[in-house]
């Protein structure tokens, strides 16, 4: 094979062939085909928190070298000829085109090298979509390529308890975990997959009517998965809850699409109800156990729902990284006349927010019911809240002593298969109230209001409306809690 035409494979090329063979083939190979999808908020979040996270750890290390990102591997190997013995993003690449940019490079007396890879999560995930004993191994793999001897490798990561008091200590926030021994335990494995992958995508023509991912759970999808597999609208994918053994089971006799899935194949209650829900065209509800869920909430009704801000690194004394800051509210109350009024709080700093939950009590006052969609979220929050403002303890107790989750009803009682398998309030409100939506929303989902509340309070060059925007993110929220309010009526409606 002539060495000009081999493709490069870089750490996050070889993340995405673990994930998804076919899927970096087609990238590599016909990018024109691939998937142009725009970088996500989220994607972007995790990116910069990145860069973020590698800065403090820079300061763990006195006099190190910065290697331009521009720089070719051969500027790397110039300077790690020099007396230096710390170099931040040096750059190697083997014989068969297997590129990597270290985090941090150690030089040590006999010569040898220490990689630290720099991780902002605040542990070692070696998880199916991250594994980061597996990024630590590729990056000793390619510079052993390129003749260095490595005997050490760490992974840098956050320290979980670590609570900013006035400004971060780069050795209190981050953690350095010796992590040789476990790489060496599964570095021969690595390397086979290392070097199958740099074969596979230099291969000229692969099987393109199927992917890796077929078998595998929706969330766990590569992003080409609709071009290498054709599946039908209501496919066995939004089954709920359905795991890799019966996706593998059904579409190894063929039955992709639910109603193809055979009557006596074993599935849970609600995947059987979501099933016939399709075959019979309509939802199928159990009244009775909705009636008596609802008759036990005590009015006035609190419909509540936050939005947060997290960060890898924390922005105010008293958080912890990736910690949840609360920073908006919405409260729809309803009488038990059904008289409707509305509270809202848009925090315009970085702050605790003292304010938004005095406002709220005004508002509540201690008693009914609070109503929220996922009430797990809330109720963590609220038990932040309490260790950072103990002094609203009595009322944010009673909230999560008395909060009901109207998910839960969507989990269990009410299942239609337009739902596709999910409870997200974004999928069951435009079934059962088609006349509300997100859709003409600015914001419209909560990773763009948390990067757009950041940004607003943080970036000093922030070029939007100032104004429309806080109007934008009040809107969001407020549309969150009118939509369980409308979702609620629905239910009381069907008796």
């Amino acid at each position: 094979m002539n060495k000009m035409k081999l493709k490069q494979l870089t750490k996050t090329d070889f993340i995405q062939f673990l994930n998804c063979p076919e899927s970096l083939w087609l990238f590599k190979n016909k990018p024109d085909e691939y998937p142009k999808g725009v970088f996500s908020l989220f994607l972007k979040k995790l990116i910069k928190e990145g860069y973020e996270t590698e800065e403090y750890a820079k300061k763990l290390f006195l006099h190190g070298v910065e290697i331009p990102e521009s720089a070719e591997p051969s500027y790397t190997e110039e300077k790690l000829k020099s007396s230096n013995k710390v170099f931040f993003q040096p750059a190697f690449i083997t014989k068969k085109g297997q590129f990597a940019r270290i985090d941090i490079l150690e030089k040590l007396p006999d010569d040898s090298f220490h990689i630290y890879e720099i991780k902002s999560s605040t542990s070692i995930k070696i998880d199916k979509k991250h594994n980061h004993l597996k990024d630590a191994c590729f990056q000793k793999f390619i510079m052993q390529e390129c003749g260095y001897q490595i005997s050490k490798v760490s992974i840098i990561h956050l320290n979980k308890h670590y609570v900013k008091s006035g400004e971060i200590d780069a050795q209190k926030l981050l953690e350095i975990v010796d992590v040789t021994d476990e790489i060496d335990e599964i570095y021969s494995g690595v390397v086979n997959e290392i070097n199958f992958a740099s074969t596979y995508i230099n291969r000229e023509f692969i099987n393109e009517f199927n992917c890796s991912c077929k078998t595998k759970t929706r969330s766990n999808h590569c992003d080409s998965f609709k071009i290498f597999n054709k599946i039908k609208d209501y496919n066995i994918y939004e089954l709920r809850n359905i795991r890799e053994k019966k996706i593998t089971e059904l579409v190894n006799f063929n039955n992709e699409i639910l109603t193809d899935v055979p009557h006596d194949f074993k599935l849970n209650d609600y995947q059987k109800l979501q099933i016939e829900s399709l075959r019979q065209g309509k939802p199928i509800i159990d009244n009775n156990s909705i009636s008596a869920l609802l008759s036990d909430l005590k009015y006035p009704l609190h419909f509540i729902d936050y939005e947060t801000y997290a960060s890898a690194i924390p922005k105010i004394d008293g958080l912890s990284p990736h910690k949840h800051l609360t920073f908006q509210v919405s409260i729809h109350t309803m009488e038990i006349n059904g008289q409707l009024t509305h509270y809202e709080h848009l925090a315009y700093k970085m702050d605790l927010n003292d304010e938004m939950l005095n406002g709220m009590k005004n508002f509540t006052g201690i008693e009914g019911t609070f109503i929220s969609w996922h009430a797990s979220f809330e109720i963590a929050r609220n038990n932040d809240m309490i260790n950072w403002i103990p002094d609203f303890k009595d009322y944010l107790d009673y909230i999560n002593q008395n909060m009901f989750d109207l998910e839960v009803i969507f989990k269990k009682y009410y299942v239609d298969y337009k739902f596709r398998g999910s409870s997200s309030i974004k999928k069951v409100l435009p079934v059962i109230c088609p006349e509300f939506s997100y859709s003409e929303l600015d914001i419209q989902d909560g990773t763009s209001a948390l990067d757009t509340w950041g940004r607003l309070v943080e970036d000093k060059n922030f070029s939007e409306d100032k104004e429309e925007t806080k109007k934008n993110l009040l809107s969001y929220c407020e549309l969150d809690t009118l939509a369980m309010v409308k979702i609620y009526e629905s239910l009381k409606s069907l008796n």
